[in-house]
């Protein structure tokens, strides 16, 4: 959800300096449809409006390959440089995923001040929810894990990570490139 925010912010910004989103498929998009699989992997196995995966089986293998799909398609398209910023903020959350065997480490109190108690203390009773891990002392590099937050007063607020953040700049400035017409 906080990815639409980006893109949401990358629009404005666009037509604040006279973009237009019809100039936007001047970017040179290589094997476009990788992204589309690689979400449909995620929605399977973390659906957006429910906490009951869809494809119950190999749940860490299935996060990792769709992390792998996605550096497929930027490994394609490094010629488009706003994903250079989406690489490394994906490659930092791969890595912390990786460590934490298929889980983002997340902070029970960023999940909180971000109005997501029932997450918080799902995590605190079980010690996984969907995509993410308890973070302390038994995550690993928790300094990447999701420990920056939206207030609550913004819908869909969470916590987030570093590596989000990046995605996140990386897309205002993929949305605003691509408005500008300069593929």
């Amino acid at each position: 959800m906080i990815f639409f925010y980006a893109l949401g912010v990358g629009i404005l910004l666009g037509y604040a300096l006279r973009g237009r989103l019809r100039r936007f498929p001047s970017l040179p998009f290589r094997a476009l449809w990788l992204i589309p699989l690689a979400l449909l992997i995620q929605l399977l196995i973390f659906p957006l409006f429910s906490d009951r995966a869809l494809v119950t089986f190999a749940t860490p293998a299935l996060h990792i390959l769709s992390y792998a799909i996605v550096f497929l398609w930027l490994l394609l398209n490094l010629s488009v440089h706003p994903l250079w910023a989406v690489g490394v903020g994906g490659l930092l959350n791969i890595v912390v995923v990786l460590v934490n065997r298929g889980y983002m480490p997340s902070s029970v109190t960023a999940l909180e001040r971000a109005g997501r108690s029932f997450v918080a203390a799902a995590l605190l009773t079980d010690g996984t929810y969907g995509n993410v891990v308890l973070m302390g002392g038994g995550s690993r590099l928790n300094v990447l894990g999701d420990w920056l937050f939206l207030p609550p007063w913004i819908p869909g607020a969470t916590a987030f990570s570093i590596g989000d953040l990046l995605i996140m700049v990386g897309l205002v400035w993929l949305v605003m490139k691509g408005m500008r017409g300069n593929g």
